[in-house]
């Protein structure tokens, strides 16, 4: 069975972990609702320990199913699937009326998982239009794109804020009843659960009945889950402190959104199946519903592009002639020596045979834009600098002949990678280059990269010293002591900071603070846009990943951060904007207006170029 080129199911090339799926070894329970470091400020589990728990736990499986993202998606993949299957999902909110209604007081949550290759093209498809069309407070869905988009998908009523279980817990049964019958009708008669939990909430225990009164009604099955926030039970009051710094509370503040009980975390199977005795079908569907989810990335394919040449030229052939034309050019009696034409032959031999003519004429059009519109472009800076071809497109400014600069730093075909080229622009003028290349490939195929910022050592203590209501002096004081120093953790700074280590150890207060910031240290604290990445892919970008817009900006983004993008196997720049080049083009316009004269070193027909002045000048 042949799967998606990009990502898929290919019964031949199943996730290690799959082909193990019945070992007697495994558990009867899958964790199948779980928020990891990727739900903002609200899940505290890290990916890795994650794995590890279900590599201790002998899960067969696990998903992981964050607040109205797949920000976590590849990272998770990667790590999982070496020793157990990872499940993708996403626990969507879900208007009542339709996702453009900006008056509607409540949203309701829905679990997605993903069953294969179209099913996580539907979940990019629906998470993006979450945040690019329906964002209001969160990002939302309605049920009319989710029938449009509810493919290869398996959903999960989710917790007491799902839409059935709100129903049934406001006693409005008949309209629960609706409710249920409508998610079984979009998503399919067998692709649709009722979710039950055991987290020690008296209206969940209410819900759990009704709901299994409905099930029995609607034939709608029964699945287990926990609904986990955190990793272990002792993780319930760092977990509080996160939600705290979330929403800006202190724990003192009575008000605050607070978890009712301290059972939100990632329970053994045994557990488990021991809360769930009197639901033990509904632990057996956790692993009914696993063994249908089978999707995987496929990683180490290149996704370049559409460059579209003159009638008559394939990529390879115009590349050759743009390159020859413009080596031609750098010369001032048109003829370059032999061994540039010999080394130009070669360089384009090896870009041909790699598959990478289209990714130079792609830098070489918008490039030639940006001088074209007196865009300043940087002269070019990295391994791309000892290309020839790249010389002779005006890619880069300097000559790799001259400088003995090896192009097999760059491109090497004993080591197939994507060949990667910074350019530098004009601070002022970057986003000119960016609408470009935007209009040029189509809104739907260019996207910014995101980046996420996590709670380092120094600034995981002010936050938490802040939401503990502890004195700012006494917070500064604790700060400080922790070394100013790169990839610096707390464990580190107790081991390097007597000062530190002492306070830890005589003040309880402190001790507490201390031991808070340790759990969520490193933890994912926000998400934003990249300074420099930019994705353009051949395809629609949701054929390969959800897109992310922040509730105040218009940029798109891409959900997946620059590794993950590179993974993918699209086609990443970066568009780096530079204040460098803004000075030295403000300061090149502003000699030519003072010195209009030709003649010297650096100027032109009157006009001076930082580029023209010789690197060996004697004056300067």
């Amino acid at each position: 069975m042949a799967g998606d080129p990009v990502l898929g199911l290919n019964a031949d090339s199943l996730p290690r972990g799959v082909a193990c799926y019945n070992s007697p070894m495994h558990s009867d329970f899958v964790p199948l609702h779980v928020h990891t470091q990727y739900s903002l400020l609200d899940g505290a589990i890290r990916v890795n320990d994650l794995v590890d728990a279900a590599d201790r736990y002998k899960l067969s499986a696990v998903a992981i199913t964050d607040h109205g993202n797949l920000f976590g998606a590849v990272e998770f993949f990667r790590k999982a699937q070496k020793t157990v299957k990872p499940i993708l999902g996403c626990e969507m909110y879900v208007s009542p009326t339709t996702r453009f209604d900006r008056e509607a007081k409540e949203i309701f949550h829905l679990v997605l998982l993903v069953r294969d290759a179209d099913g996580y093209k539907n979940l990019c498809r629906l998470v993006t239009a979450s945040y690019l069309e329906g964002f209001h407070r969160k990002p939302r869905i309605d049920k009319d794109i989710l029938a449009q988009f509810s493919g290869g998908l398996i959903g999960l009523s989710a917790c007491i804020k799902g839409e059935v279980p709100s129903l049934l817990l406001k006693g409005r049964i008949e309209e629960a009843r609706h409710a249920a019958l409508d998610y079984k009708r979009i998503l399919g008669p067998e692709n649709f659960y009722l979710e039950v939990q055991k987290n020690g909430i008296p209206e969940q225990e209410e819900v759990n009945r009704l709901l299994a009164q409905l099930s029995a009604e609607l034939h709608i099955p029964l699945v287990a889950t926990n609904d986990c926030h955190y990793l272990k039970k002792e993780d319930a009051a760092a977990h509080d402190a996160l939600v705290c710094i979330q929403t800006g509370k202190t724990l003192q503040d009575e008000t605050r959104l607070k978890f009712a009980t301290e059972k939100f975390y990632l329970k053994s199977p045994q557990e488990m199946q021991e809360e769930f005795k009197d639901f033990p079908e509904a632990v057996r569907n956790t692993r009914v519903i696993a063994d249908r989810c089978n999707f995987e990335f496929r990683f180490g394919k290149f996704h370049l592009p559409e460059y579209q040449v003159p009638d008559g030229h394939t990529l390879a052939s115009y590349l050759a002639e743009l390159a020859t034309n413009g080596l031609k050019a750098r010369f001032p009696d048109g003829t370059p020596p032999q061994e540039y034409l010999s080394r130009l032959e070669s360089e384009l031999n090896i870009i041909r045979d790699m598959g990478f003519p289209g990714y130079f004429l792609i830098v070489w059009d918008f490039i030639r834009e940006a001088r074209e519109k007196g865009i300043p472009v940087g002269p070019g800076r990295g391994s791309a600098a000892g290309s020839l071809v790249a010389w002779a497109l005006r890619i880069t400014e300097l000559d790799p002949l001259r400088y003995n600069l090896l192009f097999e730093r760059f491109l090497n075909p004993e080591r197939i990678s994507m060949p990667d080229i910074d350019v530098d622009f004009c601070q002022d003028r970057r986003g000119e280059v960016i609408e470009y290349v935007t209009k040029k490939y189509g809104e739907d195929h260019v996207a910014q990269i995101i980046t996420f910022g996590t709670m380092a050592a120094r600034a995981v203590i002010r936050d938490v010293g802040r939401v503990m209501n502890v004195k700012y002096a006494e917070v500064d004081r604790v700060a400080k002591l922790v070394p100013s120093v790169l990839k610096m953790t707390l464990d580190k700074a107790l081991e390097q900071e007597p000062r530190l280590k002492e306070l830890f150890e005589e003040n309880d207060q402190i001790r507490e603070l201390i031991g808070i910031g340790m759990r969520l240290e490193g933890l994912t604290r926000h998400a934003s846009t990249h300074a420099a990445g930019v994705v353009i892919s051949p395809q629609p970008l949701t054929e390969y990943l959800p897109l992310y817009k922040a509730p105040d900006e218009d940029t798109r983004v891409t959900q997946y951060d620059m590794k993950a993008v590179e993974q993918l196997g699209l086609l990443k720049f970066d568009f780096l904007g530079l204040k460098t080049l803004t000075v030295i083009d403000k300061a090149e316009k502003m000699v030519s207006l003072n010195r209009a004269e030709s003649g010297e070193d650096g100027f032109l027909n009157g006009v001076f170029s930082v580029s023209r002045v010789p690197l060996d000048d004697r004056k300067t």
